[in-house]
C-alpha cells in the first residue's frame, strides 16, 4: 500500500502559488474542509447532504486567497476630479455630453417618460475617486407617472437601463458611463449628490481625513469569494438547481451586506461597501451570474 501512496502523482496546480501564504492557505483549508468532501460534513454519519465528489476548496481558478487588492484604488483625495470638476462645478463640457446621453437614453425608448433631475453619483462625485471609478448617473422619474404598478415600471427601467449600458462603451473623460434610473423620492445613500440639470450640488461631500479599512474589507470579500468557490464546485458536480438556489442567497447576502454598509456614518468608506467594489473589481459578480444562467441552461437542456 505504501508503494502504491509512493507512486501517486500529484496533480498540477491548475491556478501557480504567488506566495509562501497561500500554500499555508491550502493546507490549513484542506486539514479543516468541512464544505467540500463527499459528505459535506465532518461527522458523515449526522447525514451527507451531497452524494458525489466535489472539487475541495482552494483547488480551481476561484482560489479565494488571490483576491486582488490595489490600495490606490482606495485612496482618498484632498480634492474631486480636476478632469471632471472645475472650481466645486462640473466641467461644461462634461455637463453637457452627459445631458445628452440621457436625452439619447430617454428618446430611444419605446415609450414617452419624462424626467424630474439627472444627479451624478458615487466615488467621482466624492473624494475617493479611482482609475476604477464609474460616472455613475441617476435619472431621476415619477415612476407613479408611468404605470401605477411602481414595481412593474422599476423592472421595466431596470431591463432598458442595462441593455443600454450593455450595448455602449461611452467614456466620459476615461471614465465609463453607467445609466441608472431612480424612482423620485427613493432613498439613496451617498455623501455626495449633484444635479446636472440643476448643475449645484444637492449634498456636497465632506472632507474627511481617515484610513479605509482595507484589512477588513478584504477579509469580507475573501469569504465571499470562498463561496463563490463553494458554488463553483456544485456546478462542477452537476447540482444545478442548488446552484441557482445558492446564487440567489449569496447575491442576496451581498445586496444586505453593502445595504448596511451605506447605512452606517462611513456610507461609502465602510467596509461593507469597500468589500462589494473589491468583489466587483475581481469580475466575482460576473462569475456568480454566469453560474446561476449556464446552470438554469443545463437544468432546461433535454437530451435525446
Amino acid at each position: 500500500m505504501s508503494q502504491k501512496k509512493n507512486n501517486k502523482k500529484k496533480s498540477p496546480e491548475p491556478t501557480p502559488f504567488q506566495s509562501k501564504a497561500q500554500k499555508a492557505y491550502k493546507r490549513l483549508r484542506y486539514k479543516n474542509d468541512i464544505y467540500s468532501t463527499v459528505g459535506g460534513l465532518k461527522n458523515l454519519d449526522s447525514g451527507a447532504p451531497y452524494n458525489v465528489e466535489v472539487k475541495r476548496a482552494g483547488t480551481d481558478r476561484l482560489r479565494f486567497e488571490v483576491l486582488e487588492v490595489d490600495p490606490e484604488g482606495f485612496r482618498i483625495h484632498d480634492e474631486l476630479e480636476p478632469r471632471v470638476w472645475e472650481e466645486e462645478k462640473l466641467k461644461t463640457k462634461v455637463k453637457d455630453r452627459l445631458l445628452e446621453i440621457v436625452d439619447d437614453f430617454i428618446n430611444n425608448l419605446s415609450f414617452k417618460v419624462s424626467f424630474k433631475d439627472v444627479r451624478l453619483t458615487g466615488s467621482l462625485a466624492n473624494y475617493n475617486w479611482s482609475q476604477y471609478s464609474d460616472i455613475d448617473i441617476h435619472i431621476i422619474v415619477d415612476f407613479s407617472e408611468v404605470d401605477e404598478n411602481e414595481q412593474l415600471v422599476k423592472e421595466l427601467f431596470d431591463s432598458k437601463r442595462m441593455r443600454w449600458n450593455e450595448l455602449h462603451d461611452i467614456k466620459v473623460k476615461d471614465y465609463d458611463v453607467e445609466l441608472y434610473v431612480e424612482n423620485e423620492g427613493e432613498a439613496h445613500s451617498s455623501s455626495g449628490i449633484y444635479s446636472i440639470m440643476d448643475d449645484k450640488w444637492i449634498q456636497h461631500p465632506e472632507e474627511i481625513d481617515k484610513t479605509i479599512d482595507i484589512d477588513t474589507a478584504k477579509k469580507k470579500a475573501s469569504d465571499i469569494e470562498q463561496q463563490v468557490n463553494f458554488i463553483n464546485s456544485m456546478f462542477d458536480s452537476g447540482d444545478f438547481e442548488k446552484v441557482i438556489r445558492h446564487v440567489d442567497r449569496l447575491k442576496n447576502k451581498i445586496r444586505s451586506m453593502r445595504q448596511t454598509g451605506l447605512e452606517t456614518e462611513e456610507m461609502e468608506f465602510s467596509p461593507e461597501n469597500i468589500a462589494f467594489k473589491l468583489l466587483r473589481r475581481n469580475d466575482l459578480l460576473d462569475i456568480l451570474t454566469r453560474l446561476k444562467y449556464k446552470s438554469y441552461d443545463e437544468t432546461m437542456t433535454l437530451d435525446d
